[in-house]
């Protein structure tokens, strides 16, 4: 059974709480310290007040590890589909976890500052689980998002949100932009630089 997808779904008209076309988004809730990242329990304080008010809440995750141009347009494109959006970035554990001892390249307060400098971002958060499913059952973001590399039907965060009303939505996949490409090219240019040649490079 196919997923439905935001793309497919009429425009709701606006009832009054929510966003009206055209009109300048609220700016984010900011939490302690005047900072965009938060903890969970804030971020699900700030998400219920939020969508009681009539927001609609934008969630997505990742390791945004070297932070780069296909990052930024992605999260702009993940930003258009609410009033705010949340990024949760991996912690440095879970990262080596799924990409091994190597990574991250950047630690996780750091790709956390980075992100909240976006200007398309409002909310970072941190998560230390294999995928953010505990997290979305605790702040139930109104959509959730992931890149054109994924499937609906294949995401195990799917269910939970589809299954408290939420919406899921692939976006458009930025191809030839990928943290792990920049590395390759960092570490070959690095090899024939140093060696001659990137086979000699161990």
């Amino acid at each position: 059974m196919p997923f439905p997808s935001l793309r497919d779904r009429p425009s709701a008209p606006n009832s009054g709480g929510g966003r009206e076309e055209g009109a300048r988004p609220a700016p984010p809730e900011l939490g302690g310290g005047g900072t965009k990242v938060v903890g969970p329990d804030t971020l699900a304080e700030i998400v219920s007040r939020r969508q009681a008010a009539g927001g609609r809440l934008v969630f997505t995750n990742g390791v945004f590890d070297l932070l780069h141009v296909g990052h930024a347009r992605y999260l702009a494109e993940a930003r258009a589909l609410g009033d705010a959006l949340i990024v949760a970035v991996n912690t440095d554990a879970s990262v080596r976890g799924l990409k091994g001892p190597l990574r991250p390249i950047v630690p996780e307060d750091e790709r956390m500052e980075m992100l909240a400098a976006l200007a398309a971002v409002d909310y970072v958060t941190p998560f230390g689980t294999q995928t953010p499913v505990p997290l979305l059952e605790q702040i139930r973001p109104s959509v959730y998002v992931k890149g054109g590399d994924y499937r609906i039907e294949d995401l195990p965060e799917a269910p939970v949100v589809l299954g408290y009303g939420g919406h899921v939505q692939i976006l458009s996949l930025v191809a030839g932009r990928s943290s792990t490409d920049i590395i390759a090219r960092i570490r070959a240019a690095y090899c024939q630089d140093q060696q001659g040649t990137i086979e000699s490079c161990p």
